[in-house]
């Protein structure tokens, strides 16, 4: 029996102009569930999580079909939607310094969105900042409250951006690269850190990153997108185990634990294609060696490879349909 959609977004596009940034994009998420959104830079991973928060840049439009349990969210008056951002959906941005203001103190920051959307007075809001920001573990809390970002190191801003998103107690959780900036260990205790807030508080979790090697023990699938397409999509473990698309393959080939010992470094010839190309067929077919004649005619779907898989690649599912792993 099929879970119920928390989200569902089915054929998202972003459009600067003619240009496509994302393209037909459908994926859906379920209550409680957690899910990676993976993929080099550019390939349009953040730009898809800013149209389903109505965020996207000046230019920027926004087609298709994104619900939350059946309300169509890209319809909805800017009225209507902001009562959704925070209130069901949390943000996480990827830049700390950016997304803070530099001249006030974090814990008034997170008690903005307290009084913005759950009504509290200024006094009971401060508290229950400072009781959120012990909770995603800021040291001394209660003191750094009053310190404006700058005063903090990056590990810490990341922990104060937590915590203004679980402010409002958010049914799902949008976290954009909340590690990107930071080093090793500090990425570690954010990522520890992310797992125990969404394991406690049931929430889902949308997760956005450019390293792989982040999904495993953090999310149940992972999702790749390239060129504002998804093209492999399945349980995390699963996938990384045993990509499929070869665009995969390559990312998975480039894992540290994955290296030959004092092995050459993997190599992925070729670049993306420039935003707004047109061209037609699959658009890691310049790169791919396994690339055939049908792969530059028409943009392959994303088709069933096995349980909870599927790949946008011919030669795969060619593949798979003669080895008879999946129904013709």
């Amino acid at each position: 029996m099929s879970v119920p959609s928390l989200l569902a977004v089915e054929d998202l596009e972003v459009a600067f102009g003619a240009a496509r940034a994302v393209r037909g994009v459908s994926f859906t998420l379920a209550r409680g569930e957690t899910l990676a959104l993976a993929g080099e830079s550019g390939c349009g991973k953040s730009l898809t999580i800013r149209a389903l928060l109505g965020l996207l840049p000046p230019g920027a439009r926004a087609s298709g079909r994104v619900t939350w349990e059946g309300t169509e969210l890209l319809t909805l008056p800017e009225r209507e939607r902001r009562a959704f951002r925070g209130r069901r959906l949390g943000l996480v941005p990827q830049e700390p310094a950016a997304a803070l203001n530099p001249v006030l103190g974090v814990g008034e920051q997170v008690a903005e969105a307290l009084r913005w959307h759950r009504g509290l007075g200024r006094r009971a809001a401060q508290a229950e900042a400072v009781r959120l920001l012990t909770e995603v573990r800021l040291p001394d809390a209660a003191a750094r409250a009053a310190d404006p970002p700058h005063r903090l190191s990056g590990g810490m801003r990341q922990r104060v951006l937590l915590a203004a998103a679980l402010a409002c107690e958010p049914e799902c959780l949008l976290a954009d690269e909340p590690t990107a900036s930071l080093d090793v260990t500090v990425q570690a205790q954010i990522l520890d850190l992310l797992r125990g807030l969404v394991r406690a508080r049931g929430m889902s979790l949308l997760f956005i990153t450019h390293d792989l090697a982040l999904a495993p023990g953090l999310t149940e699938r992972i999702a790749i997108m390239y060129a504002g397409r998804l093209v492999e999509e399945g349980p995390t473990a699963a996938l990384l185990a045993a990509p499929a698309h070869p665009y995969t393959r390559a990312l998975t080939a480039s894992l540290p634990e994955r290296w030959p010992a004092r092995g050459p470094l993997p190599e992925l010839r070729g670049a993306p294609p420039a935003p707004g190309d047109e061209t037609p067929g699959c658009a890691f077919a310049p790169r791919c060696p396994h690339a055939r004649a049908a792969c530059v005619v028409a943009v392959p779907p994303l088709a069933i490879v096995g349980p909870g898989r599927r790949t946008a690649c011919l030669p795969v599912v060619a593949g798979a349909l003669a080895r008879g792993e999946v129904p013709a």
